[in-house]
């Protein structure tokens, strides 16, 4: 049985202040986990250590970075090595988010690199992919999605596969407060299943989680999640209450 996942992405939102009270406020509510459900929790890169405490002794609730370099170490002032952040526990990161490929021109050939950072330091790598509404508007999504997939992930073994997420975001539906239909997410995670189960064979495409991410809130996961494919969310806004992004946990299904 694959991975149902609820993942919270914070962007650059809330102060070690706020956060920590979300935290605090979230955390002990989160009900207990069935063996593949988790709750992974993506925060600033300031909060990392010290947040990774707060959960250490809740099962399947983890910290993740939002990002990481694509540079294994040496004189990249401000940036963050995959070392770094599994030196301090961390054991998930965000990669190839639509706003990273926009305003930092993150290529695939990039996020490739990221990746395998990410999977030499054992730090599972949450992909996203998806499209913008004119490649929606010509329905070709499935072909843009297909080359990211391929540019960024494809060079990696079937083992290193079995420890990715991916998480398909149509770049037109984050925090745009329009969702891609229960409907249009299944059909395109379906065609993401298949596209992986060409490269790595049924067994590992059936157990990889793939997310949906794009305006989820507490009203609409339940009838998101509940298609096929879809095993879980990547969340940005309604992470940010603790009472939306619980009824979002319990949607898991």
């Amino acid at each position: 049985m694959r991975n149902q996942i609820a993942a919270a992405n914070w962007k650059m939102n809330l102060t070690f202040q706020q956060g920590q009270e979300l935290l605090n406020t979230l955390i002990p509510q989160i009900p207990a986990l069935q063996d593949n459900h988790q709750v992974i929790i993506a925060v600033p890169f300031p909060y990392l250590a010290h947040f990774q405490e707060s959960v250490t002794d809740k099962k399947n609730v983890y910290i993740a970075a939002q990002n990481l370099s694509d540079k294994k170490s040496g004189a990249y002032t401000g940036e963050v090595s995959a070392e770094m952040l599994a030196s301090v526990g961390i054991q998930y990161v965000l990669i190839g988010h639509s706003e990273r490929r926009e305003y930092y021109r993150e290529d695939n050939a990039v996020l490739a690199s990221k990746l395998d950072r990410a999977l030499e330091h054992g730090i599972k790598p949450i992909f996203c992919c998806g499209e913008p509404l004119e490649i929606r508007e010509q329905e070709t999504q499935n072909a843009f999605v297909e080359a990211q997939l391929k540019e960024s992930l494809f060079h990696l073994t079937a083992e290193q596969m079995a420890d990715v997420v991916i998480a398909y975001e149509p770049i037109w539906a984050i925090g745009t407060g329009k969702t891609a239909t229960s409907g249009q997410a299944e059909d395109i995670q379906k065609y993401i299943r298949a596209v992986v189960a060409e490269k790595y064979g049924n067994d590992v495409a059936e157990n990889v989680a793939i997310l949906y991410g794009g305006s989820v809130k507490a009203a609409n996961a339940v009838e998101i999640f509940s298609q096929p494919d879809v095993d879980g969310g990547l969340v940005g806004g309604a992470s940010l209450n603790a009472e939306e992004f619980l009824a979002i946990v319990k949607a898991l299904q």
